[in-house]
């Protein structure tokens, strides 16, 4: 095949490597238009209004698909990044810091079996998760309570679990972020994080989660934007050949889809701007492009552009965009031979009640409920505004930034009841570390309640961990702390 072809070919090769976004819960007209024409498919985003409630979901992924077969893929990881539904409200599934430390896979298995049904439900086909990434590094901004914990080999067999369970369902799963982002403290999404670290330590770490995803058949893998010195250079993953090519294709011996992470990242393209990130991430060995939330109909026309001009100029050769095309069609292939399963939200629950683990003895309260408060901590980028605490769960609950100021109010609050403290990952939040050894200074009683990894505690203080802060979570802590009574 020489790249002498038509610019008709070259344009539908190239649409089938992209997923952009569109705004609101209707497909707008281009979109319908380049779906005709080939497009890959779509990236779903709740920021962007596409996932309003279920029934307009399927009746928008009905949509697209009148208009062609499209993969339509969303960002549903259970637990504290989740889309579908839980952004307003929180996830009825704990995430995989939970699933971790309760370590039964067969539970992993069946929560993932369970989201995987409520997305097939709604016409969502490929599920950007599991994150298989070991979490090695505690300051780490943008994993943290995503991965099921700091132990290669625990990740490994949950991540086993979790693409079994997915795929189950009838929907592809998406292991990632190759080749592993637990050991960054930069948030690829504003930087190009740094993995120094050689291959033998690769093969021991990072790469042990990729191998069994593989093994339990993952139909996708999505890259990282973070550089590996020993294996990339400066140049992130996802425009690495050495990372794609050379690292997951030859040496994991992975023959399945390859998307990247949404390229409008800084880590992907900062420095270059989005259509060329495309173009390398595609010669590098890519199949399909996430665009990113904010890319809608312009990003998608001038990355068809690049590409285009791309073939045309040898940069990038025709056969590897009928290589990614090819991938994908198997993909579909495989998808459109795939039944539902049956959703079990009950396994959420168990899996978060399960996950609960207590220091010290918990107090009975007399009389009045205690005085929780809740202090804040946003969530990075992949997290967004999704709604976290045991406020359904606490009439009257105080939320506090951590001040120095505020420690004397609440305390005056607090007299004569007991007094909860919820964190989230503490371990990161000066404030929340300061404001709650002054509590605790005066009121020793008080319950520590830590939403994120439980990394930080005060010696002697009574300690809850829940390992995420999706609303299954809540409510198990909520059970235990005697606030609610077990559904």
């Amino acid at each position: 095949m020489s790249n002498d072809r038509s610019d008709d070919e070259i344009g539908r090769l190239a649409r089938g490597t992209l997923l952009p976004a569109f705004g609101g819960a209707a497909a707008p007209g281009w979109l319908l238009a380049e779906l005709e024409r080939g497009l890959g498919g779509v990236t779903l985003f709740a920021i962007n209004g596409n996932v309003p409630g279920t029934e307009e979901l399927a009746a928008l992924t009905g949509e697209l698909r009148k208009a062609g077969t499209p993969l339509v893929t969303i960002d549903e990881e259970g637990g504290d990044v989740t889309r579908l539904g839980g952004h307003l409200t929180g996830s009825p599934y704990p995430g995989n810091a939970a699933l971790g430390a309760v370590d039964d896979p067969a539970l992993t298995r069946r929560v993932y079996r369970s989201l995987g049904a409520e997305l097939a439900e709604v016409g969502v086909n490929l599920n950007f998760a599991p994150s298989v990434d070991v979490n090695t590094a505690d300051d780490n901004p943008v994993i943290g309570t995503r991965s099921f914990g700091s132990d290669p080999e625990l990740v490994a067999r949950h991540a086993a679990a979790a693409v079994a369970g997915t795929q189950e369902a009838g929907v592809a799963a998406c292991a990632k972020h190759f080749p592993g982002h637990g050991a960054t403290s930069t948030d690829s999404h504003l930087g190009v994080p740094v993995v120094d670290a050689g291959l033998e330590v690769l093969e021991r770490r990072e790469l042990p989660p990729f191998r069994a995803a593989i093994d339990a058949g993952a139909r996708a893998v999505m890259t990282g934007h973070l550089a590996l010195p020993s294996v990339t250079g400066d140049v992130p993953a996802t425009l690495s050949p050495a990372a794609i090519t050379g690292l997951l294709r030859e040496r994991l011996g992975y023959e399945g889809v390859i998307v990247t992470d949404a390229l409008d990242m800084d880590g992907a393209s900062g420095a270059i701007g989005i259509p060329e990130a495309g173009v390398r991430a595609l010669a590098a060995g890519a199949d399909l492009l996430c665009l990113g939330p904010r890319e809608h109909e312009e990003s998608l026309r001038a990355t068809l552009a690049a590409i285009g001009a791309a073939v045309r100029e040898g940069r990038l050769p025709l056969e590897r965009l009928a290589d990614a095309a090819e991938r994908t069609r198997r993909l579909k292939e495989w998808l459109a031979g795939r039944g539902p399963a049956v959703v079990d939200r009950s396994a959420g629950l168990d899996a978060a009640r399960r996950a609960v683990r207590v220091s010290g003895e918990l107090p009975r309260w007399n009389g009045a409920p205690p005085l929780v408060v809740e202090l804040e901590a946003a969530g990075n980028i992949a997290v967004g505004p999704t709604p976290w605490g045991l406020g359904p769960w606490a009439p009257g609950m105080v939320r506090a930034a951590g001040a120095n100021g505020e420690v004397a109010p609440v305390l005056e609050r607090a007299q004569g009841r007991g007094l909860v403290v919820v964190l989230r990952d503490a371990h990161r939040h000066t404030d929340q570390r300061a404001f709650t050894t002054a509590v605790l200074a005066a009121r020793p009683d008080a319950v520590l309640v830590e939403m994120g990894l439980p990394v930080w505690a005060p010696e002697g203080a009574v300690h809850l961990a829940t390992y995420g802060a999706a609303q299954a979570n809540a409510q198990a802590a909520a059970e235990r702390l005697g606030l609610t009574a077990a559904a």
